[in-house]
């Protein structure tokens, strides 16, 4: 099991809270510049997760982000939260995971119209493999209270900006669904933290976004429906289980795989490359180049050729 926690950070006081109800043994941890930590265990593994509230937008996102980097040299990152969606075929409750992230808000407005700049970034093919993984287990739909739909995952871009949007017919809603008709939601952090994900090395990074509006009209409907808080507890139940499997693959993955490869090579010091029969190498035997020793066979005894009957 990997020593390095899997870092989390969330915009909303009730996100937050989806997220520590997962997790135990909690200890607070300040950093220097005031921003408090908490971090603990998830409550069903051994996972260490660095819990922190950043706020809403994306600068904010991308300068905790980067804090809580340098703090912990984390596993991984991500941010778990709620999200507008964007397609009528995703239910309230769903989540989506993102598949990149579009910062959709760059651009440049000239007389005939505003044209996008947009910037995306992808998640990393290990973690978007290992959270495919963790949705086809649905060991992750355990943490969800008995009796309530069973939510889908939903796997596809996400579009982080700097506004909420609540509505379908809005110019802004038309502009996105002509430039980003691919987004499956719509939220305001995603972004920043790809960016600081990305300029530390590439560390993997994952939005889990749960859907608690349809991001038509209807968001005060819903949120009075107490949506908000059912779609922060199922995007947090997946989380936690997606941090354990995270560090997890860090010590069963790819590096210790490289470590076993350089271990075998080194235990076969020497490599003998024989040439028998009638073949011939290019060097003279006994010449060594690294590790192989080039050598001849002797040639095999003459066969006598056999007396015609």
């Amino acid at each position: 099991m990997s020593h390095r926690p899997v870092v989390i950070l969330t915009a909303l006081d009730l996100e937050y809270q989806a997220i520590r109800d997962k997790l135990t043994d909690l200890r607070p941890r300040r950093h220097p510049q005031g921003t408090r930590f908490e971090i603990g265990r998830h409550a069903n593994g051994r996972c260490q997760v660095a819990l922190a509230h950043v706020g809403k937008g994306n600068h904010a996102a991308a300068v905790l982000a980067e804090r809580a980097i340098n703090e912990f040299a984390p596993a991984a990152l991500l941010f778990v939260g709620v999200a507008g969606a964007l397609h009528s075929h995703i239910s309230l409750g769903d989540l989506v995971v993102a598949t990149h992230v579009y910062a959709f808000h760059g651009g440049t407005s000239e007389d005939d119209a505003f044209k996008g700049r947009p910037r995306v970034w992808e998640t990393a093919h290990a973690a978007d493999q290992i959270a495919r993984h963790v949705d086809r287990g649905r060991s992750w739909l355990g943490g969800l209270p008995d009796g309530d739909r069973r939510p889908q995952v939903y796997f596809g871009p996400i579009a982080a900006g700097e506004v909420v949007l609540n509505s379908r017919i809005s110019a802004h809603a038309r502009w996105l669904n002509e430039h980003y008709n691919d987004a499956l939601a719509i939220e305001m952090e995603g972004a920043g933290v790809a960016q600081a994900g990305h300029l530390n090395r590439s560390l993997p990074v994952v939005v889990v976004r749960g859907i608690s509006d349809r991001a038509d009209g209807t968001k005060q409907a819903t949120d009075r429906e107490q949506w908000q808080p059912r779609a922060a507890a199922n995007a947090a139940a997946f989380a936690v289980v997606l941090a354990e499997e995270l560090t997890a693959d860090e010590q069963d993955g790819g590096l210790p795989m490289e470590a076993e490869l350089t271990r075998s090579l080194t235990v076969h010091e020497t490599t003998r490359n024989i040439a028998t029969g009638n073949a011939r190498v290019g060097v003279q035997a006994g010449t060594v180049h690294g590790d192989i020793r080039i050598t001849m066979d002797p040639a095999p005894p003459s066969v006598p050729a056999q007396e015609e009957s």
